[in-house]
């Protein structure tokens, strides 16, 4: 799976610098129409991109009037069968397949699915606009979300004081705002700001990343977690830092520890183009159109030098 690598292989190196993180880079391509797209797409998987999938379909409609895609977001979980089964032509995810999702995908077409970065998303922990908490380092948050604390924190943490609030906030406790387990978001919070951990029980899991940030804007005492495309003037994104003693950085920033790709997986025979549509789509998705509703809808757009990689891994230049 040469997109999974080379995903892999740019976060790995440098993930993203500062400029791109702010701006949509001037180096993109502009986006130019074919001839001949028509027809109808569906597109299945993550509540994560489920807006910014619907936007880039709007603006694609505006290429293509006679193109209709269809926009379901349940979750990540849901879009590996949606492809296998072929019910999808673009499988949005905010994780990486699962070895046993791949192996299910090679077992009826004979090559894996192919991984498509499109988009950058720091995966923010929210407090309501009124909490005074300044930071919280990668142990906290796992001491507050998990009962097993597999990041190295030496005690359970349950009210607010013990990260160093006072006053009235002291003795209050937590309201617990979680995305449900079929959601790529989930798993990533859990492998990332839990070590590999298990959630706490007292958790409030949520069908979606706006129902979470409703959720902990609705509870002075409330802390959850998604996408910084859903944040509100209701909620505040904490900075973050990795261990204590060390830098807290804000989600806006290069060394934001919890930042990720997001990604449309498709299904691509490795000796066959994509079908026109989907490779259209695609295509404007990678140019500086397309990333410029990434930016607009609260994401992190790519750089040239990660779009430009995947197009050429697509024969989409």
């Amino acid at each position: 799976m040469k997109l999974k690598v080379l995903a892999a292989a740019v976060i790995g190196a440098s993930f993203i610098s500062t400029h791109a993180m702010a701006d949509v880079d001037p180096d993109l391509p502009e986006y130019e129409t074919v001839s001949g797209i028509s027809g109808n797409m569906t597109s299945i998987g993550s509540d994560t991109l489920n807006n910014l999938m619907t936007l880039w379909a709007e603006e694609f409609a505006g290429y293509y009037p006679n193109v209709n895609i269809q926009i379901q977001g349940a979750g990540s979980g849901t879009a590996p069968t949606a492809l296998t089964e072929g019910t999808a032509q673009f499988g949005p995810m905010s994780r990486e397949m699962r070895t046993s999702e791949i192996q299910e995908f090679e077992e009826r077409f004979g090559y894996p699915p192919t991984m498509v970065p499109v988009a950058i998303d720091a995966l923010a922990v929210y407090v309501n606009q009124d909490n005074p908490i300044e930071s919280l380092t990668i142990p906290q948050i796992d001491a507050i979300f998990s009962d097993t604390r597999r990041c190295g924190y030496d005690e359970d943490i349950t009210r607010w004081g013990q990260l160093g609030l006072d006053g009235n906030w002291e003795n209050r406790d937590f309201t617990l705002y979680s995305r449900n387990a079929v959601s790529g978001t989930y798993g990533f919070f859990a492998e990332n700001a839990l070590c590999g951990g298990d959630f706490k029980a007292s958790i409030n899991e949520q069908p979606g990343s706006a129902s979470v940030v409703q959720g902990v804007s609705e509870s002075v005492n409330g802390i959850g977690y998604s996408g910084i495309g859903y944040i509100t003037s209701q909620v505040r994104a904490v900075p973050v830092a990795r261990d204590e003693g060390e830098e807290a950085y804000e989600v806006s920033h290069e060394n934001y520890p919890l930042a990720r790709y997001l990604m449309v997986y498709v299904n691509k025979h490795p000796n066959e183009d994509l079908d026109p549509q989907q490779a259209e789509f695609l295509r404007m998705i990678l140019s500086r159109q397309g990333q410029e509703v990434t930016n607009r809808d609260g994401y992190i757009p790519l750089p040239e030098a990660v779009a430009s990689r995947v197009r050429a891994e697509l024969d989409l230049d």
